[in-house]
């Protein structure tokens, strides 16, 4: 996926949740790219967020700590 949409899909998500109180934001990010997002988009959102993080959202970038890692079996 471009580098561009999955920015977008993941700033969008971050929209929808600016609403709630702040952890409860923060949290609903991280389920949602968990549990939602497939391993391969997980792996290239967290290389963009190593690198590129001035592409999300800050809420995007404090949810990143917390969304589940892509492991061997994923």
């Amino acid at each position: 996926m471009s580098p561009d949409k999955l920015a977008y899909m993941a700033n969008q998500i971050a929209s929808f949740f600016k609403s709630r109180p702040h952890a409860e934001a923060v949290a609903g990010i991280a389920d949602h790219i968990s549990n939602f997002w497939e391993p391969r988009m997980r792996v290239q959102f967290f290389q963009l967020l190593e690198n590129e993080a001035e592409r999300f959202d800050p809420l995007v970038q404090e949810a990143g700590k917390y969304v589940r890692p892509v492991t061997a079996n994923a």
